[in-house]
């Protein structure tokens, strides 16, 4: 039977018992008086009531005590005692037993409801996956279940349908909607080479692409996974929470036993009025809003996190993050592109890119793919003769003549000392240089360089408008890692490191205090798994996603102070909702006790379970707030 069951239940057979309390200052009465009231009571305490006592029984069993255990206590108190007052003629209050049960499962409810949210949210998600997908075999379009599409094949999406599984384009050009999976607000455009998500739509043309992750492995399976994990952990502050309430519940009943010893003993008011003071104590301490502290915000914060893009896997992540002190970077493809690109060419444009993109044709190096690409023309010269000298650069025959490109060690003659010069500022400028020749002829240089992301300045001055350090770690040389690092902003760089040993650097860091890791790459993934908090980016390999606490599924480095906002503003909700819960419990105790009942404050045993049930409320209320908390780093607008 479900919660909300129960609590329907509990109303609709309480609201008698209310209807007699309001009649009874009037002289008036439920029929059948006392036994119509012993009867709704025990049903409740039969159907609504049965499992708070089943729990709390196997609590007591293994040695332990919960929140169960207090309102098992104090509705059976108050149950018994009436039976035992109606047979001896003494005023009964049934009600309490029926109201606290009501108002215990109201809290219930709350946190119910806030759950089903939390995996409708979750629902929807998977939701957004297509049901069908065509594929291209024997070059004929056939429309197939999804589950049937399998890694390598051919998918053909028109304008406006989802695209159905992850894959990489090989036709066509268009614009994807992917706000239901990355919260990108703007649709990309996408081409062949360019990597498309499922679940994303398909906008403006008809796109074919390569099937590469299909079932569990896609990217919205993943997220989903991710989420769930997420919401179902604990932070380690719940631990803290658990130790509480294993402790609190005894000293609890202790307090309620010398609640009714003082007030029956000492000061010599009746029996049932004692116990009311003592099931009162029992009743206000229940520690529900204790329990909903930390999973309702932790449930809100990480469901807002994923609507962004933003993938906190679990709990322990939060609360590191709020100890975060300093932020590293890995360089190429976190803060840079990890493409390099011509950023400069000396001498005729057309003419050196023309020669220099004829020869590198024939070469897999990756400055050679600059060229290739920053080449906008097509040329119709031959080349004979290639070779590749390593670490040098390549020559060849062009239409006759003798060309290179790479090092000036490849003239014959001394390098010109124009040309010299113009390498040695672009050099300094942190850029790698070739230059172009013909026989003894220097025709220009070409300077390229891995330029950092556009978003990555940015990035960095969010990270230092929170308060934080920022370090990039790479393997680079001191010069070229100097420049990107003043370029956006980086206020201390670690140069020439290798791979097995940025781990190291993380633990010299960690010396000052909490350190943040941002990587992509493989060799990432030994320094995200040693950091306090590992942030991987979205586009980077699987096992550095793998090891990364947090995931960043739309590669905008943007989202790294988002996401550390964003997690301490949910560690905070966490705290605030501790606070309230605690509060509520060191208010009522003293009320419920009697303290105040001088000056015409107390609390009835069905008022304090009302205010029990209204700490839960409290304490939902606020984790939903979470959702609506400004955060002064969010720039992008969802789109759901």
């Amino acid at each position: 039977m479900t919660v909300l069951t129960r609590f329907i239940i509990s109303v609709v057979l309480s609201l008698p018992l209310l209807a007699n309390m309001i009649l009874m200052p009037f002289g008036g009465h439920l029929p059948g008086g006392e036994w119509t009231q012993l009867v709704l009571t025990t049903l409740i305490m039969l159907i609504s009531a049965k499992p708070f006592i089943h729990t709390s029984w196997a609590a007591f069993k293994n040695h332990h005590a919960n929140m169960d255990t207090l309102v098992a206590i104090g509705t059976t108190t108050a149950y018994v005692y009436s039976l035992f007052a109606m047979a001896t003629n003494r005023p009964v209050f049934f009600e309490s037993a029926a109201f606290v049960t009501t108002f215990v499962l109201l809290g219930q409810v709350f946190e119910e409801r806030m759950r089903n949210n939390a995996s409708d949210a979750v629902a929807k998600l998977g939701n957004l996956q297509a049901k069908a997908a065509t594929v291209i075999k024997d070059g004929q379009p056939i429309r197939i279940p999804l589950a049937e599409v399998q890694v390598g094949d051919l998918i053909q999406v028109k304008p406006g349908e989802k695209i159905a599984v992850d894959g990489t384009v090989v036709d066509g050009t268009s614009t994807v909607n992917e706000a239901m999976v990355t919260g990108e607000s703007m649709p990309v455009t996408k081409q062949a080479g360019d990597k498309v998500i499922g679940a994303t739509i398909n906008q403006t043309g008809t796109l074919t692409f390569k099937a590469d992750k299909v079932g569990d492995d896609t990217l919205l399976a993943q997220i989903v996974e991710l989420v769930k994990k997420a919401q179902n952990s604990h932070a380690p502050i719940q631990k803290l929470t658990d130790q509480v309430s294993d402790i609190f519940v005894p000293v609890v009943l202790i307090v309620a036993i010398l609640t009714f010893e003082i007030w029956y003993n000492f000061l010599h008011v009746s029996f049932a009025t004692a116990l009311i003071y003592a099931v009162a104590v029992v009743v206000i301490a229940c520690p529900c809003a204790l329990g909903l502290a930390t999973p309702t915000a932790l449930m809100v914060g990480t469901g807002r996190s994923a609507k962004l893009g933003i993938l906190i896997k679990n709990g322990d992540v939060l609360e590191a993050v709020n100890r975060v002190k300093t932020v590293a970077f890995d360089k190429t493809g976190t803060i840079t592109t990890g493409q390099p690109q011509v950023v400069d060419v000396i001498g005729d444009r057309q003419v050196v890119l023309g020669l220099a993109a004829t020869l590198e044709a024939k070469s897999e190096h990756p400055l050679a793919q600059a060229i290739l690409a920053a080449n906008d023309r097509s040329s119709d010269l031959t080349v004979t003769n290639f070779q590749a000298i390593q670490g040098q650069g390549v020559t060849g025959t062009v239409n006759g003549q003798p060309t290179w490109v790479g090092s000036p060690t490849l003239m014959a003659q001394p390098f010109p000392e124009k040309w010299q010069s113009e390498m040695d500022r672009l050099t300094g400028e942190a850029k790698t240089v070739v230059a172009v020749g013909q026989g003894d002829q220097v025709l220009g240089l070409i300077a390229i360089q891995d330029t950092p992301k556009v978003t990555s300045k940015a990035a960095i001055a969010d990270l230092k408008q929170l308060g934080l350090s920022t370090v990039m770690v790479t393997g680079d040389n001191q010069a070229v890692a100097e420049a990107i690092a003043k370029e956006v902003g980086i206020d201390r760089v670690v140069a020439n490191v290798l791979p097995a040993d940025k781990a190291a650097v993380v633990e010299d860091l960690q010396k000052q205090g909490s350190v943040a890791f941002v990587g992509d790459g493989i060799n990432d993934a030994p320094a995200l798994t040693t950091a306090d908090v590992g942030i991987a980016m979205g586009s980077g390999t699987d096992i550095a996603i793998d090891a990364g606490g947090i995931v960043l599924v739309k590669n905008d480095l943007r989202d790294v102070p988002l996401a550390i906002e964003l997690s301490k503003k949910t560690f905070n909700r966490i705290k605030l909702n501790l606070f309230w819960a605690f509060i509520y419990n060191v208010i009522g105790l003293p009320i419920a006790a009697g303290l105040f009942v001088g000056v015409g404050l107390a609390l009835s045993p069905e008022l304090a379970g009302l205010a029990m049930a209204f700490s839960s409320l409290s304490v939902v209320t606020s984790s939903v707030l979470l959702n609506r908390t400004p955060l002064k780093t969010e720039r992008q607008v969802v789109m759901n």
